[in-house]
């Protein structure tokens, strides 16, 4: 669960958003929507305690710390996807095998790219190389939370698709989501959002 009351913000002088409030629970949800420089990257990095120049108060409640997904992948150029994904999941302490990793990365597209280095990549499978973590979780525990900033930006319609689908899987099975996006989602749960 999280709770978010009486947030402000404001930057360079400009105010952001202000007593901005909203709470969500497990199994929900919410789209963070509003133009360019309205606030949406600076609001998520309040929740994940990344931007503390704020008024108002965040609470989690969680199983575990949110996953975070920024407008950086996360990834190293130099690496390939099987390589970036046995990485995060060494320092999360994931139990990630051969059939794990190529499950996941056939999840998003990505097969036959599993040993060619990121950093020749195109933008958008550079993205959904930083979306693959998602599939390595074994199954979400209740609770657990999801923070995406753009989650699809740069990538085609396939990529957008599957990624949705394990969304809407995460969410039935008790998670929760943050994430903002300019476009309509397509999610087998209903979608709330919150307008800056």
């Amino acid at each position: 669960m999280l709770h978010v009351t009486h947030l402000s913000c404001k930057r360079d002088g400009r105010t952001l958003f202000k007593d901005l409030g909203f709470s969500v629970a497990p199994g929900e949800v919410l789209q963070i929507v509003g133009g360019n420089g309205s606030g949406k990257t600076t609001l998520l990095k309040i929740m994940m305690g990344i931007y503390t120049d704020y008024e108002g108060e965040v609470a989690w409640d969680v199983a575990q710390p949110p996953a975070w997904l920024g407008h950086s992948q996360g990834i190293k150029d130099s690496l390939t996807p099987a390589e970036n994904l046995r990485w995060l999941g060494y320092l999360h302490t994931m139990n990630i095998t051969d059939s794990t990793l190529a499950e996941a990365l056939a999840a998003m597209g990505l097969t036959g790219y599993e040993n060619t280095p990121c950093g020749i990549l195109s933008e958008g499978q550079r993205k959904l190389v930083g979306l693959t973590r998602f599939f390595l979780q074994d199954s979400p525990s209740p609770h657990s939370c999801w923070v995406l900033d753009e989650p699809f930006n740069t990538i085609d319609a396939t990529g957008i698709s599957r990624f949705e689908a394990r969304l809407s899987s995460h969410l039935e099975q008790g998670g929760l989501a943050i994430l903002s996006s300019h476009r309509a989602l397509s999610l087998r749960v209903p979608v709330r959002q919150v307008e800056l």
